[in-house]
């Protein structure tokens, strides 16, 4: 997985943290967990907050 790859992003979230309410996460914590994802190889430097905003909007709306 690359840091584009949101919704795959967004349901490995939510089954590895389902107890996390996505909404409350902080950028600094949703960075960390998408980099310890089983699968997840690409560089930690090309995310951004637009780039989290769009992760933790799409783990939303897959909870939903």
């Amino acid at each position: 997985m690359k840091w584009t790859d949101t919704l795959d992003i967004a349901i490995a979230l939510e089954e590895h943290h389902p107890d996390v309410d996505p909404q409350y996460v902080r950028f600094t914590d949703l960075h960390r967990w998408v980099m310890e994802l089983p699968g997840f190889d690409d560089d930690p430097n090309r995310s951004g907050e637009k780039i989290l905003e769009a992760i933790q909007q799409a783990w939303i709306e897959e909870r939903d």
